[in-house]
């Protein structure tokens, strides 16, 4: 299938069934990000039976039905939980937790902090649209202060969460973040991401225009487009930017990269040391 280019590589990897056409509003970017994470893992050449994708609840949960990998459609906030799982059960697989901002920072906020902490093997991929989407329209972890939502229609007084130095903080072997508009970028961000060991972390900032760029200001979804092509910038540029220039910009790429080993490998480099036996029990 290498030989393939364009959209024939993206229907290589898809489902072909009752659940076309895909369920998203005119405008979402989730279906830029699932054909770039169907490029990336076409680039790199990963057999379909190797790949695991576990997916939570909300707009980007629905992505998992359309690929024709091994998948699994998870409970709210719980993807990295189920993904642990599947690979300390089986660590020659690639495991990818495909989660919004609503799935991975809130509910299963804490399980993303713990994932990264023990520096599992799993790819996480957070699509970023600052809002819950498919239940109405409430603010988010990741919503911005003082955006309008259903559930602060007088603006948001949180603070959003900033997804890359949360997982930074917490241990993560790769960090990084991109858009929808910059798909070259993204792309090389995710393929980068597939195949470092240990916990990887990519942030898709996607829009969503139904349920929060109507409520603030931005009158059609190439407003928001437009939106992200203004104000993203090289997280080296944005380094060397004085903090009153930093206002309003979107600091996209690899925030950190580290090569430690993931915890199932440490985990099953011990059970051998102490048993002769190493993944899946079975002896060297």
């Amino acid at each position: 299938m290498n030989g393939l280019t364009g959209n024939d590589v993206i229907h290589q990897y898809l489902r072909h069934n009752k659940k076309f056409p895909h369920v998203l509003c005119p405008g979402c970017g989730h279906g830029i990000v699932l054909g770039t994470l169907i490029r990336s893992i076409h680039a790199l050449s990963i057999p379909k039976d190797d790949i695991v994708v576990v997916a939570g609840i909300g707009c980007s949960g629905r992505l998992a039905v359309y690929v024709d990998f091994n998948t699994v459609h998870t409970t709210h906030g719980r993807a990295l939980t189920f993904a642990t799982g599947i690979k300390m059960a089986n660590p020659k697989l690639k495991v990818i937790a495909l989660m919004g901002d609503g799935d991975a920072l809130s509910i299963g906020g804490n399980h993303l902090i713990h994932a990264a902490r023990r520096n599992i093997g799993v790819t996480a991929l957070v699509l970023n649209n600052s809002i819950y989407g498919m239940t109405g329209g409430q603010s988010s972890p990741a919503t911005p202060e003082g955006a309008t939502t259903m559930t602060n229609p007088y603006g948001q007084l949180d603070k959003a969460f900033d997804t890359v130095e949360l997982a930074r903080g917490a241990g993560a072997n790769y960090v990084a973040r991109g858009t929808v508009f910059h798909v070259k970028k993204l792309e090389k961000i995710m393929i980068e991401a597939l195949g470092r060991p240990g916990f990887s972390l990519v942030e898709a900032i996607t829009p969503c225009h139904t349920q929060y760029g109507r409520k603030n200001k931005f009158k059609t979804p190439v407003d928001m487009y437009q939106w992200l092509k203004k104000s993203a910038i090289d997280v080296e540029r944005y380094e060397e930017l004085a903090d009153d220039k930093r206002e309003g910009r979107l600091p996209i790429g690899v925030f950190f990269r580290r090569d430690r080993n993931g915890y199932e490998e440490r985990y099953y480099a011990m059970k051998e040391a102490l048993t002769g036996k190493g993944a899946k029990g079975g002896r060297k």
